[in-house]
């Protein structure tokens, strides 16, 4: 049975975080994290390399001792050194960092303060008040742990939905399988992971074959099958090893467009279109467009919206936010797309926390298209990634312009991503920073500060003449971190004023800005930089989930900085 990266990611996270817990060396736990993010960027599958003979100790970040533990997950399904850690530590300490609001520091106090180590225990001290008076917790975290933990209860499960990138993993090994049965017509994956949003909580997979297809008993049998649900001759159901459900549906040709406006949802754009439908004498569902009894549309989608008086709306805009009005009106935007992206603003070298030269990753980035990219290695603040001090700075300027001297077809950028203190100063002098072409700012520390205190300290930092970009402007890591507490709209009105860009992280982590707040930069006339953060020549590639968020976010080429060429960004980033 192969094992999907997936499955190796979070078995990698869960021994950082139980490692973190007990109190072990930082350095291992570190190696741990790294080794997950390492794979998380791999555009192929692990056990698949395993299987040809290729060892992951090749890959970057990945040592002999990480590559044998590789190789036991994917041959043997399981990873005895986290079981074992499993059955040291007391309890339910793994169930708890799932938990929204929490994490291995806030688990460790937890555990080590109150003996908090089962779910019960943690409701327990979420309600009776023993958690909110911990140091570092307070009233809103309890809040957030009883909202999490009732949410779970309520739909049965408790199961967290997942980043979209785990989801395109198994999208794309699933349909892959599928695609090999005879008599196949059509395949598409709908639901929010046609829509782009960036976490799924399952799979909607339609298919239109001939009658003899075997397309059934080839989806039951699919390697990862943890269990099967209900088996049809026009519906299956099964739920994988990784926890997630999947459904199958058999959809006639004739029917198949509007069977994926129907499953592609939202819920809320499918009344909408429908109720026009309505007052037009049709009826809209998953089977066509009726007038009466008679079938006049459905075959594709473009007729499903045509028959309402509609041009096509994109899936990434199908959340009733008022895409109907818009398309109803001619106001549609044109969503930026990924062959726009002209180059990446965000990007790290093996100089702090990358894996890869300047020189690899530009090679890379001149790969993908780009003609430009920038190397936003961090500053000194950030004493575990060796960050540079004004000395290395200017080091690593004149290698720039060294290899810029050397490099066809693509131009290194120079900048750095600069924190941001407490009190709103910038990690680095202004005479280091004005030598930069651009710079990338960012919050990597006091994450719990008042709203009123972390609004105050991004504002003040924008007042630096060379603050250009605001990085992962929320700080959020999806299903591991929650967003600090800011208040958006207000830095945006900075932004707008002082010319500055708010950046859309296209880490699938972190896909930070929102889809809401890209929405808000575009009504606000805010320019975002979609950017990767990327630590290794393969995140690179990562560009493709910050262009699904913007679009999402209504956001089209104008409204993105990185579809225009150096001289356009240095005009509008005030003639840096």
């Amino acid at each position: 049975m192969a094992v999907p990266n997936s499955d190796i990611i979070e078995q990698f996270f869960e021994m950082a975080d139980l490692l973190e817990i007990e109190g072990a060396n930082e350095f291992r736990v570190r190696a741990y994290r790294n080794a997950a993010r390492v794979i998380a960027s791999l555009p192929r599958s692990l056990a698949e390399m395993v299987e040809r003979g290729e060892d992951p100790k090749e890959l970057p970040g990945i040592g002999q001792d990480l590559a044998g533990k590789i190789r036991e997950i994917v041959t043997t399904g399981s990873f005895s050194q986290l079981k074992a850690i499993e059955e040291k530590l007391p309890g339910e300490l793994t169930k708890l960092m799932k938990v929204g609001g929490l994490g291995p520091k806030r688990v460790k106090a937890l555990y080590r303060e109150l003996g908090v180590s089962t779910l019960e225990q943690l409701k327990e001290a979420a309600l009776g008040g023993s958690m909110s008076r911990l140091p570092g917790f307070g009233e809103k975290t309890a809040r957030l742990v009883i909202e999490e933990m009732t949410r779970a209860e309520s739909d049965g499960t408790g199961q967290e939905r997942i980043k979209l990138s785990a989801a395109e993993e198994i999208a794309r090994s699933l349909t892959g399988y599928l695609k090999g049965v005879d008599g196949l017509d059509r395949l598409e994956v709908a639901g929010s992971y046609r829509r782009r949003k960036e976490t799924v909580g399952d799979l909607d997979i339609l298919a239109a074959c001939s009658a003899d297809c075997p397309i059934m008993d080839r989806f039951i049998r699919f390697e990862n099958v943890l269990k099967v649900i209900s088996r049809g001759t026009t519906r299956s159901s099964v739920v994988l090893r990784s926890g997630l459900r999947v459904d199958l549906r058999l959809v006639p040709t004739e029917s198949f467009g509007a069977a994926l406006h129907y499953f592609t949802g939202s819920k809320d754009h499918n009344i909408a279109v429908r109720k026009m439908g309505l007052k037009k004498g049709l009826k809209i569902n998953e089977y066509g467009v009726f007038r009466g009894s008679t079938q006049i549309a459905g075959r594709t989608e473009e007729e499903v919206y045509r028959q309402v008086g509609l041009p096509y709306i994109e899936p990434e805009l199908r959340e009733n936010w008022g895409e109907i009005e818009a398309a109803s009106s001619g106001r549609l935007p044109a969503l930026v797309g990924l062959g726009q992206i002209r180059g990446d603003l965000h990007a790290h070298t093996k100089e702090t926390d990358g894996r890869n030269t300047p020189l690899q990753m530009a090679e890379a980035a001149l790969k993908l298209g780009y003609t430009y990219l920038a190397i936003t290695d961090h500053s000194v603040r950030l004493a575990m990634t060796h960050g540079f001090d004004a000395a290395r700075l200017a080091l690593r300027n004149a290698e720039i312009d060294e290899l810029n001297r050397k490099l066809k077809g693509i131009r290194l950028l120079k900048s750095i991503e600069v924190d941001i203190h407490e009190d709103g100063s910038l990690d680095l002098p202004d005479r280091s920073l004005e030598e930069l072409d651009l710079t990338v700012c960012a919050v990597h520390s006091k994450f719990k500060l008042s709203r009123e205190r972390q609004t105050e300290r991004i504002l003040k930092a924008m007042e630096n003449p060379y603050f250009h970009i605001l990085a992962h402007p929320s700080g959020r890591l999806i299903n591991r971190r929650e967003p600090y507490e800011v208040d958006m709209e207000q830095i945006m009105r900075a932004a707008r004023v002082r010319g500055r860009v708010m950046e859309v992280n296209a880490h699938p982590d972190r896909l930070d800005l929102t889809d809401t707040y890209c929405k808000m930069a575009k009504d606000m006339g805010v320019k975002v930089a979609i950017s990767t953060d990327a630590h290794s020549v393969l995140d690179l590639a990562f560009m493709r989930f910050g262009v699904s968020q913007a679009r999402r976010g209504w956001l089209g080429p104008d409204d993105v900085l990185n579809t225009r060429n150096p001289e356009e960004i240095k005009e509008l980033l005030g003639g840096r």
